[in-house]
């Protein structure tokens, strides 16, 4: 019933992107002192999506062919950090910014799916 949400496929998909850039922030700051190693991020959410709903097959009547909800598999990216003498561009500052970010971002998308789910259990007359 909620996978033909739009809503909820959206805040899956910001959830997806959270949990994924948060892997990258890990193994950014567990690489921090490596020499030579390049800090790495996922673009921006909101482009992402775009980028997958514009790509994504859509269906006009019943019997079409159609493909799943859009696959959101962004590429990560060097991060614009300075470089130390070492050629390390991990700073652990950034980092966690860069990580109480995503906590927002995830925190959002348990936010939005909590409130469809309440709406949709009031509109059925359950609480």
């Amino acid at each position: 019933m909620f996978e033909d949400l739009s809503i909820t496929r959206m805040a899956e998909a910001l959830a997806n992107h959270a949990g994924a850039r948060l892997g990258l922030i890990a193994r950014n700051v567990a690489e921090a002192d490596t020499p030579g190693y390049k800090a790495m991020d996922l673009p921006d959410f909101a482009s992402t999506y775009q980028d997958a709903e514009l790509n994504g097959m859509r269906a006009t009547r019943p019997g079409h062919l159609t493909s799943s909800a859009p696959k959101m598999e962004p590429v990560p990216e060097a991060s614009n950090s300075e470089m130390s003498p070492d050629g390390n561009t991990v700073s652990l500052e950034h980092e966690m910014v860069r990580s109480v970010d995503v906590r927002q971002q995830h925190d959002m998308a348990l936010a939005v799916y909590r409130s469809a789910t309440d709406i949709i259990r009031a509109s059925l007359g359950r609480r």
